[in-house]
């Protein structure tokens, strides 16, 4: 079979599940463009910067399975590169497919255009190797192994891959397979399958207090199934670190919440670190998902990695975490199976007043808003903050990047990616000012493809993480104050969006009770030295760490106060 190297690439990205095909056009790129024009599917997103296009493609892997988007060579693809480095670091499978130099320029060392003017000899190859899992640059020869090799590595190893499409090869026609791209796990070795399972199996069998305690590997790799069947099966409870909120349904009684070190509630602490069998899935001890460096896991503890398991006398190398729970599973399927009935939906005690908005009620509103089958994605700050104490209704996915990679402006971008990833489900943006100013020309693709979300922007003036870390009431915090309610109407002629200005808990509830029918965009005005509990701990956490207990943060009124009895929690209504 004979096809174009363009052609190809768009035929397996198809194959392997790719349904939007995110980026920003550029002349290097066009060919391929074109191609894609010409084919119709997998369908062009098309973004405002391909910045933005990294964080709405990594959103739409993380729902999707795998994701891809398109950028042109030098300029974009080092635009692109914070979004992938996020990827990278969050486990995240996204296809950078970067339209670059012609090759004929690259066999002459022609000087061109969007390069360093050096001569181009994979540079940008070598840059993108320390955020990624694998690169290439596609020529005639190497175009089918290579295409093949960087997918399966992107989806085997949950990773982003840097593939370079020279512009003047796309066109061009090689023997290609004809079978369909498979995406398989390799199997695991046998040897160190097998005995893995017998001694996970026998501490299992022999424990008085067994527990997982899952990272975010439990929700790349897609074996929250494997463990809650385990976890009814041998009584395990189950926690998730901060990052890895959603990995299990919230409602069953297995469940027992955050653990994060001396952050933790007792019950969850004492359920984790006392465990004579902790599993861990994917764990790293990572100072923001850790309390700090606070968390003391058990030295008996079963590491699950994605490639390997670790405990403290051996390591058994060469076996996958998937195919690893599933043989557990069916080798203990002998011990009945006694499913707990799961816990009733939570609901906040919460009376909306006329009293100025607060934290407090703001996020019992949320909550009480939440239904099963949300899509939440929260931003970095206040947000994440506040909705990490919230508790998911059943089948509701959280996507958020705020706990390793942390990079503000992330959410409005990825509201796009998983709002094309999962349709037919409600989309909720939870982000703050700050946050929004980064990346907030991405709405205007949320409308231009007549997507529906709820959007709530905190107007607080300024960065309130920032102010909890140092620096409470200094300049560098704050930010303009835009009228945010108003740039949907700025983004869009012809796309109708409600949008609200909410002083109060009793007009914050008003719209959330209301029928509504198009995308809803609410600005919720809140005093800018009010944030959650959590953001205010974890603020005076960040200063310890980064500037030591003689730092800049002990001078008075450095850093937003914890409270100290709740009455002292008072919320003014900033100007306007």
């Amino acid at each position: 079979m004979r096809q174009t190297i363009g052609d190809f690439l768009i035929r397996r990205l198809q194959e392997v599940g790719v349904r939007h095909i995110f980026g920003v056009p550029g002349d290097y790129n066009l060919e391929f463009m074109q191609q894609l024009e010409v084919r119709g599917e997998p369908a062009w997103v098309g973004n405002c910067n391909e910045l933005n296009a990294s964080y709405a493609t990594d959103a739409y892997a993380r729902l999707n399975g795998i994701g891809a988007l398109v950028v042109t060579h030098g300029v974009g693809a080092l635009s692109a590169i914070n979004g992938i480095a996020g990827a990278y670091s969050e486990h995240v499978p996204v296809i950078l497919i970067s339209g670059s130099l012609p090759l004929r320029a690259v066999q002459r060392g022609d000087l061109m255009h969007h390069t360093l003017a050096d001569r181009e000899k994979g540079n940008f190859c070598r840059m993108f190797a320390e955020v990624t899992g694998a690169q290439a640059r596609l020529t005639p020869e190497n175009a089918v192994v290579e295409i093949d090799r960087l997918i399966l590595t992107a989806w085997r190893n949950k990773l982003p891959v840097y593939l370079e499409l020279p512009s003047d090869i796309s066109y061009l026609e090689i023997a290609v397979p004809e079978a369909p791209l498979a995406l398989e796990m390799m199997p695991s070795e046998w040897e160190s399958l097998s005995t893995c399972t017998e001694m996970i199996l026998r501490r299992l069998r022999s424990a008085k207090s067994p527990a997982f305690l899952l990272d975010l590997d439990a929700i790349r790799f897609g074996v929250a199934g494997q463990i809650m069947v385990l976890a009814e099966r041998f009584h395990i409870k189950v926690a998730t670190l901060n990052c890895a909120k959603g990995a299990v349904a919230e409602s069953s009684s297995q469940y027992i919440g955050t653990y994060a070190g001396i952050g933790s509630s007792r019950a969850t602490r004492e359920a984790i670190e006392g465990s004579d069998c902790l599993l861990t899935v994917g764990y790293r001890r990572v100072e923001s998902t850790s309390g700090f460096f606070t968390a003391k896991l058990p030295a008996s503890a079963i590491h699950l990695n994605s490639h390997h398991v670790d405990t403290a006398e051996m390591t058994y190398q060469g076996v996958y975490l998937a195919e690893l729970l599933q043989t557990v599973v069916d080798s203990s399927s002998g011990n009945p199976t006694t499913k707990p009935p799961a816990r009733p939906p939570t609901k906040s005690t919460f009376v909306p007043s006329a009293e100025p908005l607060s934290q407090d009620a703001y996020w019992k509103a949320i909550q009480n808003f939440l239904q099963p089958g949300d899509v939440i994605i929260a931003e970095d700050g206040t947000s994440s903050a506040g909705f990490g104490r919230l508790t998911l209704p059943d089948d509701c996915i959280y996507v958020t990047g705020a706990f390793v990679w942390c990079s503000i402006g992330y959410a409005t971008a990825a509201l796009l990616g998983a709002s094309l990833a999962s349709p037919g489900r409600r989309h909720i943006l939870l982000t703050g000012e700050g946050s929004l100013q980064m990346t907030v020309q991405e709405i205007s693709t949320v409308m231009r493809h007549d997507l529906k979300p709820w959007i709530f922007v905190n107007q607080n003036q300024g960065y309130t993480v920032e102010r909890a870390v140092l620096g409470k009431d200094a300049k560098f915090n704050d930010v303009a104050t835009w009228r945010y309610s108003e740039l949907p109407h700025v983004f869009s002629r012809d796309k109708k969006a409600e949008t609200y200005v909410v002083t109060t808990s009793s007009e914050l509830q008003k719209v959330l009770d209301a029928p509504h029918s198009g995308m809803v965009f609410v600005e919720c005005v809140m005093n800018k030295f009010d944030a959650p509990i959590d953001l205010i701990i974890g603020g005076h956490a960040i200063a310890e760490t980064d500037y030591g207990a003689r730092g800049p943060q002990a001078a008075p009124n450095a850093q937003i106060a914890l409270p100290t009895k709740p009455a002292e929690r008072t919320v003014e209504r900033p100007p306007r």
